[in-house]
């Protein structure tokens, strides 16, 4: 059985870091692929949303998993990005035979077999429905966290670092959400 891993949130300033992994049958690969499944950055929010449920309706097995500012403050985004993925899989239901991970790096602590592939979200079913639910599920979160910290924007910018974005923790400083290791201003 073949799983999928991809993360969302590297570059925002602010917020979780979420990872996926999802494993896929034929028939659901097929489900997805004729409902628009494509690379997350490459579908408006509605899409990635619709898609998101149909992902739920027809039963795909899938976990994720979140690292918090803190977490990525204290390991590095890039670690925090790669442990999101690691704990997606590690908590398949499934065993998983290898694993298709999204970018140019292994996942360090992982006794399965890894291939890494530079824009697998693009090209790998289970890779590009991972890349979906890491990025709807940072985006909900990111709108929680607006309705505590309306002042930032989160809703609209999801975190990254927009001009409007830089503007609000110039006036307000950063939030207790904030990625203090990263360059805000």
């Amino acid at each position: 059985m073949t799983a999928g891993a991809d993360e969302a949130g590297r570059g925002p300033l602010a917020g979780p870091v979420v990872g996926s992994a999802v494993v896929l049958t034929e028939e659901q690969r097929e489900l997805l692929i004729c409902s628009g499944l494509k690379d997350s950055k490459k579908l408006t929010e509605a899409a990635r949303e619709k898609i998101f449920s149909i992902i739920n309706d027809i039963g795909v097995i899938w976990r994720a998993r979140s690292a918090s500012h803190a977490r990525i403050d204290d390991m590095n985004i890039l670690q925090a990005s790669l442990w999101t993925m690691r704990e997606s899989i590690l908590a398949l239901p499934r065993a998983v035979e290898y694993v298709i991970v999204d970018g140019n790096r292994i996942i360090p602590g992982l006794s399965i077999r890894q291939f890494p592939v530079v824009k697998a979200d693009a090209s790998v079913p289970e890779t590009m429905a991972a890349s979906i639910i890491a990025k709807v599920l940072r985006d909900r979160t990111m709108k929680r966290l607006d309705a505590i910290y309306p002042q930032y924007g989160f809703a609209k910018h999801k975190g990254y670092p927009t001009k409007e974005h830089r503007a609000a923790i110039a006036e307000y400083g950063p939030s207790p959400i904030h990625r203090l290791s990263f360059k805000l201003l």
